[in-house]
């Protein structure tokens, strides 16, 4: 005797309804003991699966609204648009002004991160700071890094009653300075950091490479630019460079 066709819309009907269910609930609702087939079912919808709760959870794109940073709760059960637990933290720490630490990520997740961030930590995918006395994970991208803990430094500062913070508002032009940078040209950005390197004077190569996560070679070499005279604003190759003209011969 042939089986019964088992239809998606079994599916689809209790998850519209509840909007998440277990691996459990979805086999009743579908009438079936295979895993497999409940997958091949929820395939047909386009699923996912939870960060939290070891992913045991299941829901419709259709039914997800993430919000600004990709997340959705639902029952206190997180689902994310970066798909794993790890993308996600490594996602949020990326885009974020200051980074993270553990127990704010935790606050924001619901969810204990220090075995994903360690792990990416070893990676190197993130990087991680100890900032009065607590670690703080930042951007592994150089400039994205600098800025996050400028700003990280300002809000522990701002934190400190009865304090002036000159250094506080140092940190914020620093802030921006590497803004300025990062919006420039590949060359433009060149003979910035010679003119900075040259305000500082001693120690301005190692200052400013330092800042802009830079090859001081690189510094050095916009600086020479500079002191040479060697600039020219309305040509994008030097004199002479290029493909040679073709000189003409005419008869006497």
């Amino acid at each position: 005797m042939r089986k019964p066709t088992l239809h998606s819309d079994l599916l689809l009907k209790l998850l519209l309804k509840q909007k998440i269910a277990t691996l459990d609930e979805l086999k009743t609702a579908l009438g079936t003991n295979s895993s497999m087939t409940v997958f091949r079912k929820l395939k047909e919808l386009e699923y996912i699966s939870s960060c939290s709760h070891t992913g045991k959870y299941y829901t419709l794109k259709r039914i997800v609204t993430f919000n600004q940073e990709g997340l959705w709760f639902c029952n206190q059960i997180l689902f994310s648009s970066h798909v794993s637990l790890k993308e996600t933290i490594k996602a949020l720490i990326d885009n974020s002004q200051q980074g993270y630490t553990a127990i704010e990520i935790e606050q924001m997740l619901g969810i204990q991160p220090n075995g994903s961030l360690l792990e990416l930590a070893i990676d190197k995918t993130v990087c991680r700071s100890k900032i009065s006395g607590r670690y703080v994970y930042f951007s592994q991208n150089a400039s994205q890094r600098t800025r996050q803990e400028l700003f990280r430094r300002d809000s522990i500062e701002a934190e400190m009653p009865n304090r002036m913070n000159p250094e506080m508002l140092l940190n914020e032009v620093k802030a921006a300075i590497i803004l300025f940078y990062s919006s420039l040209k590949e060359k433009e950005r060149r003979l910035y950091a010679g003119l900075e390197s040259m305000k500082i004077g001693r120690g301005g190569d190692t200052a400013i490479s330092e800042l802009f996560g830079i090859d001081r070679k690189t510094i050095a070499r916009g600086r020479n630019e500079l002191l040479g005279d060697t600039i020219d604003s309305e040509r994008t190759r030097q004199k002479g460079a290029g493909r040679k003209g073709i000189k003409k011969n005419r008869r006497h």
